[in-house]
């Protein structure tokens, strides 16, 4: 779950790293009273989860509170990348002298929670990482020591950090890092970690992801979803318990387990074709479930066929084929289908969706090769 700036700055703030003074605004009005009781120059910042927002114009600075109004006006209401700008962060305005970059991120190879650094902050890290990838410093983090101080003075030696900032960097750092774990953070950053004027450092702007499985012990963080900024789809699925992902592909897949629908994707390139999304019913899925599913991958209107490939253990195949036939029954659909069924009733199954003339097969091979035909209109059931 992807937090927004405003919001991962505030938890950021709780364990200890400075942020500026701020409030949230969904009115050019309320921006105008917040720019008043702030006193100050602030910058008005769109609140949307998509980068590049200053190059789209969802940044603006504003001298004055009438000001901060009329650039809020223009703001709320913009579409950047696609997403609708609700609400904007009145922060005051900094003196920068330096931006530097801080973050940390979970290396599945090392194990480890890596912190990162750079002195070229205020851009995104995956263009220092491809030009400049010298700039960027990396520490792994052992889980049961965690972050030590001889770590965090490292970094900021290297990232060219003045020595009377050394303390306040280490500081943030370590902050940074609580954070990051009793958050069960998939990602923390301050992009900009600034050096402003009064020679003090500042996270002028932060960014959080938290780890799904974690929000049962979360429930403030769960509060804090963004429902607005979160594809239709992908919020239905998560309501019935389905993992759903949207891609870009022709065939919709249907698959009870994350590695067999993995394994499911793969094989539909393998034939030609591209999955339309990833989703995993997972085990023991009720006729209910399955018809969500269903009416979800129906719901992508590039989808030319779908493909089921469900494995019966827990989950009985007679069972999946009846949500099926639920779900055509509440979404009338041409696209054509073909489903793997094997397992627990498999015969069961089968006989139900070739009495409601749809496509089967025995094998994952045959289903991925026939729903590739027929997404290209080679065959028809």
């Amino acid at each position: 779950m992807n937090l927004q700036e405003y919001q991962s700055k505030r938890i950021f703030a709780k364990f200890g790293v400075p942020i500026p003074r701020g409030e949230v605004a969904t009115t050019a009005t309320a921006a105008r009273d917040i720019a008043r009781r702030l006193g100050t120059r602030v910058v008005i910042k769109s609140q949307v989860l998509v980068g590049g927002r200053g190059k789209a114009g969802g940044i603006k600075l504003a001298n004055t509170p009438d000001e901060a109004e009329a650039v809020a006006e223009r703001i709320l209401g913009m579409d950047i990348k696609g997403l609708k700008v609700r609400k904007v962060l009145v922060d005051e305005a900094a003196d920068i002298r330096k931006e530097l970059y801080l973050g940390l991120v979970i290396d599945r190879a090392q194990r480890r929670v890596v912190m990162m650094g750079s002195s070229e902050g205020g851009v995104d890290i995956e263009e220092v990482a491809a030009h400049t990838p010298e700039k960027i410093t990396k520490i792994a983090i052992d889980p049961f020591l965690g972050l030590k101080d001889y770590q965090a003075r490292e970094m900021a030696m290297t990232m060219g950090v003045n020595r009377e900032l050394v303390s306040d960097f280490i500081r943030i750092a370590q902050a940074l890092y609580t954070a990051f774990v009793q958050s069960d953070a998939s990602l923390a950053e301050i992009n900009p970690l600034a050096i402003v004027g009064e020679g003090k450092l500042v996270g002028l702007d932060g960014k959080m992801a938290v780890d799904d499985n974690a929000l049962f012990r979360h429930p403030d963080l769960d509060e804090m979803r963004d429902v607005d900024e979160e594809d239709p789809y992908e919020a239905e699925a998560r309501r019935f318990g389905l993992s759903y992902v949207k891609l870009d592909g022709e065939i919709g897949c249907m698959v009870n387990g994350a590695g067999l629908a993995m394994a499911t994707m793969d094989i539909i390139k393998f034939y030609g074709g591209s999955p339309a999304n990833f989703l995993d019913v997972g085990g023991g899925a009720q006729a209910d479930k399955v018809a969500a599913a269903l009416r979800i991958i129906l719901s992508d209107k590039n989808v030319k066929a779908v493909l089921f490939n469900i494995f019966g253990g827990i989950t009985r195949c007679d069972e999946v084929a009846r949500g099926i036939l639920t779900a055509l029954k509440e979404v009338p659909t041409t696209v054509p289908m073909v489903a793997r069924l094997v397992g627990t009733n498999e015969a069961e199954g089968r006989a139900i969706l070739a009495d409601a003339h749809m496509g089967t097969a025995a094998t994952l091979d045959e289903a991925a090769d026939k729903a590739v035909r027929a997404a290209r209109g080679e065959l028809k059931f």
